[in-house]
């Protein structure tokens, strides 16, 4: 495990995370486009192309425990601060599971959850192939993209990028498009030790349909940190003030993987998404070292 400090960084004494406003769009950047990959109102993802010829693909993953209260609207700041870097940035909504008690009988209003989440999110990943390709003129370089995710969303980039190691027939297994590799804002990246620890309320156990002892297989499937070796970097990047995420999953995951962990002194949960700081331009370099 690396470790890198950034003592020097600048951050607000505290962030809601919905008001953050989106950059101003530089010269000749387009977007968002909105693209479906599905029929589900939760089910698309949104196209922000910089001037240019992109010299790379940035997949946005939003957080919120998996849980609908939050979608891609906490994306778009990002989004619009990659593109104005010169990447081409996807931006994704999928399906997500309505608060209720932690591994409690599945309802109606219950859209996401095993296995529907990690369908969307791959899904979504692999249209870059095909529509998302197309409607950006063939511009996409495919062979370099990025995976940035926030909490729920850093579990979902970190397996995502974990995708070409999963056994065939599982969720997800088969990519049609294969990350360079990810990072991971504040993510939840063991899933066995965030349902033990109570991490989000219970919101594990609810995004698989048990805890760890009723349903083993799927957290072996959907869990980052059982998938080591992933095969490409996840860069890990954690505050160390962060009361909804604590900072040693990041740990957990980094001293398995020997991937690098960025520490951002003093952050919060939320500071990682703000673009107007310096812990979300540490997350942008990584995903830059990332590509090369």
């Amino acid at each position: 495990m690396a470790v890198v400090g950034a003592a020097a960084l600048a951050l607000p004494a505290a962030l809601a995370a919905c008001a953050v406003a989106a950059p101003a769009p530089a010269p000749g950047v387009t977007g968002p486009r909105r693209i479906p990959y599905g029929g589900h109102p939760s089910q698309f993802g949104e196209l922000t192309l910089p001037a240019g010829t992109p010299r790379g693909v940035a997949v946005i993953v939003h957080g919120g425990f998996w849980r609908q209260r939050y979608g891609l609207e906490l994306g778009r700041p990002l989004a619009a601060d990659l593109a104005n870097d010169g990447l081409a940035a996807w931006n994704v909504e999928y399906r997500r599971v309505a608060t209720g008690s932690a591994g409690g009988p599945r309802t109606d209003s219950d859209d996401g959850g095993w296995t529907a989440t990690f369908d969307d999110v791959a899904a979504a990943l692999d249209l870059l192939a095909g529509p998302v390709q197309l409607e950006a003129g063939g511009r996409l370089p495919l062979d370099r993209v990025v995976a940035i995710g926030h909490s729920a969303g850093g579990h979902l980039v970190g397996w995502l990028a974990a995708r070409p190691g999963l056994p065939a027939g599982a969720p997800g297994a088969a990519p049609a498009v294969r990350l360079k590799g990810a990072v991971a804002q504040a993510g939840v990246m063991d899933l066995v030790d965030a349902s033990e620890q109570g991490v989000g309320a219970g919101a594990v156990d609810d995004l698989l349909g048990g805890s760890p002892a009723q349903v083993p297989d799927r957290y072996a499937l959907a869990s980052p940190i059982a998938r080591i070796p992933i095969g490409v970097p996840v860069t890990c990047v954690h505050g160390t003030e962060d009361a909804n995420v604590p900072i040693r999953q990041s740990q957990r995951f980094t001293a398995a993987s020997d991937d690098q962990l960025i520490t951002i002194p003093g952050a919060d949960h939320f500071v990682l998404i703000d673009p107007t700081t310096d812990a979300w331009r540490a997350c942008r370099s990584a995903a830059d070292r990332i590509l090369g």
